[in-house]
């Protein structure tokens, strides 16, 4: 998001938009934060308000949309309401969170072309009731993730069905990163 402020071009980070998101809520902001940007495939790790890391991500083939049947990666304020998959090997499959116990370079070509989530599961919640929690546009019931993925060479461009996809090693480490209760701020 931009501003002009006494002339000068300002750009806010995304850890001041998730603050100002965090107050008007009326909710403590977490330490760690996650940053998605859709627009530039992008998604900034925060510890105490200090960028870590930046990853390349891809997301959603569609526009994005918090709406249910969408399939747009929703945007706006949310939490990691779980952890799925520790300690499964880089690029195990899941299927309804439960790891298949098979890489994805053992899936038959016709399974691999289509998007597979591999090695972890952040499932995201939404924190904005009517924005995306609640009705028809709950991020945690359209099972958004952030996830890895079986097309690792095409991350950076929008792929996916709503979910925010990264490289297996990537997402892995990442992982070891944050915790349930940690909040992702969506931006388009």
């Amino acid at each position: 998001m931009a501003t002009v402020k006494d002339g000068v071009f300002c750009i806010k980070s995304g850890f001041e938009l998730a603050n100002k998101a965090c107050h008007s809520l009326g909710i403590k902001p977490a330490d760690r934060l996650l940053v998605v940007r859709i627009g530039t495939g992008t998604l900034q790790f925060y510890r105490a308000g200090v960028m870590v890391r930046s990853y390349a991500v891809s997301t959603s083939r569609r526009p994005s949309s918090n709406i249910k049947g969408s399939l747009g990666t929703p945007t706006g304020l949310h939490e990691i309401a779980e952890r799925i998959g520790a300690g499964q090997p880089p690029g195990m499959v899941f299927k309804s969170r439960i790891p298949t116990g098979r890489h994805f370079s053992e899936f038959a070509e016709s399974e691999a072309a289509g998007q597979l989530i591999t090695s972890r599961i952040l499932w995201l919640r939404g924190l904005e009731p009517g924005v995306n929690r609640g009705g028809e546009v709950d991020s945690y019931d359209r099972y958004i993730y952030v996830h890895g993925t079986n097309h690792e060479d095409r991350i950076g461009e929008p792929m996916s069905a709503g979910c925010i996809e990264m490289r297996n090693m990537d997402v892995i480490e990442l992982f070891e990163e944050v915790r349930a209760g940690d909040q992702v701020l969506i931006l388009a």
